[in-house]
């Protein structure tokens, strides 16, 4: 089962598990630049090729109608109505938090500084499709984007095996409040909205997970459009004592194991006989979880169980790793958190599940991946918002700042920075001199 380190013994090992950062080949880089060269040149009718190519459908148009919209609602499940209201209500509280206003203050002189903060005009949340259906992150990414007061809001989703909408993406989408829907997926779907085409708006930002061909394009066309982030693979760190729940530790780890077989899942633990019965718990679970083959490629591969000699180096050892999600199952967890300084989302006590925060306490389900949460955050309403710097001066102030000014652009050879300093002194003087 887990591969088994003893930190000590073994801290090289460690750097098994910091190689994780996301490596698109060139292959998969080469492949996605025609694909968006083609989409930038052709606009819909790339789009449709590609549509046809790779999804062996023919779209007639590229957004869901509300035809199709209202026959996948009335096929969706209605008792995932209510938690899905629940949830996106969470999140909504959570976001409205975060969200940044703009600032002015008065700096004498009737000189007045500020900030404004201005949200975006457009923006694209990628629902992505395949193994599996994620209406969370159709409410994950599009309320921080409303929260924000973006003014357009669509969703772009691969079609499913009809052409339509698949039922829980409708539904979490009337849920979110948005009716623009596009049934698009892959490399050719951002370019459309990075680019624009002739049925398929230029969008300001693009959020959302995808398959290494979505994230190559999303790295790629990141100038012309903000992207949130290149997502890696889904990876889980838990610290635990002595006295947590191996059952609960177990499903922890299998619950991000499950996403790929290029998932992590560790646990850092400076008990021995936590680690046996951990061990032993997955051995017995494995063979009845449905995404089993899953979960075992990506324990042999990318986890491990990691033997520490105190709280402090497991501390020590989560912020090297840096994980996207990071649990803490100890007596006195709120102790551990001055501590702990990288990781995408930080889940204390045994009932704070790494699953609770994928659905339902509120904050944002997006986060940074491959360690890049030591200089990257989650997605939140900051991501739709822009920052506009205002600077109000006046005479008065100009003539007490000037000169310093202008010696600040002489030192640094911009001659025409400090010229545009000067003349505006010297018209205050001739015009005080009159």
């Amino acid at each position: 089962m887990f591969e088994l380190i003893r930190y000590a013994k073994q801290p090289e090992l460690l750097t098994k598990f910091l190689s994780r950062r996301t490596v698109l080949d060139d292959t998969v880089e080469q492949h996605v630049k025609r694909i968006l060269s083609d989409v930038r040149t052709r606009g819909d009718a790339a789009v449709r090729d590609y549509t046809l190519q790779f999804d062996r459908v023919k779209l007639n148009a590229f957004r869901a109608t509300p035809k199709q919209l209202n026959a996948a609602l009335k096929a969706a499940d209605p008792s995932l109505k209510k938690i899905l209201e629940q949830a996106a209500a969470n999140i909504e509280r959570f976001h409205r938090f975060e969200l940044d206003k703009s600032f002015f203050y008065e700096d004498g002189d009737g000189v007045l500084i500020g900030q404004k903060i201005t949200p975006m005009e457009r923006a694209l949340c990628y629902v992505p499709g395949g193994r599996a259906v994620y209406p969370s992150s159709v409410l994950m990414n599009v309320i921080p984007a409303k929260v924000a007061g973006v003014g357009e809001v669509c969703i772009t989703t691969p079609h499913n095996p009809n052409g339509g909408v698949h039922p829980n993406i409708a539904l979490a989408s009337a849920v979110a409040g948005v009716g623009d829907v596009f049934l698009l997926g892959g490399a050719h779907a951002i370019a459309a909205f990075a680019y624009g085409t002739e049925s398929v708006p230029k969008v300001d930002k693009i959020t959302g997970p995808g398959n290494k061909y979505v994230a190559a394009a999303k790295r790629l066309v990141f100038g012309d459009v903000s992207i949130d982030s290149v997502a890696g693979p889904s990876e889980i760190a838990v610290i635990a004592d002595e006295r947590a729940d191996a059952e609960f530790i177990t499903m922890d780890l299998f619950s991000q194991a499950e996403h790929d077989i290029d998932a992590s899942a560790i646990l850092i633990t400076p008990s021995r006989t936590l680690a046996d019965a951990v061990q032993k718990e997955s051995t017995r679970r494995l063979p009845k979880q449905p995404r089993k083959a899953i979960i075992e490629a990506a324990i042999q591969k990318q986890s491990a169980i990691i033997v520490v000699d105190d709280l402090d180096e497991a501390c020590a050892v989560a912020n090297t790793l840096a994980p996207e999600h990071l649990e803490v199952h100890t007596a006195n967890p709120f102790e551990l958190l001055p501590k702990l300084k990288h990781a995408g989302a930080i889940f204390l006590g045994e009932h704070s599940a790494e699953s609770v925060g994928d659905y339902f306490a509120g904050p944002n389900h997006t986060l940074p991946t491959s360690g890049t949460a030591r200089f990257f955050s989650a997605l939140s309403t900051r991501d739709f918002l822009k920052r506009t710097s205002i600077i109000a001066y006046t005479a008065a102030r100009l003539q007490k700042t000037g000169d310093d000014i202008a010696r600040f652009a002489d030192a640094e050879d911009l001659s025409a920075h400090a010229e545009a300093i000067r003349v505006r002194l010297k018209r205050h003087t001739t015009t005080k001199a009159r």
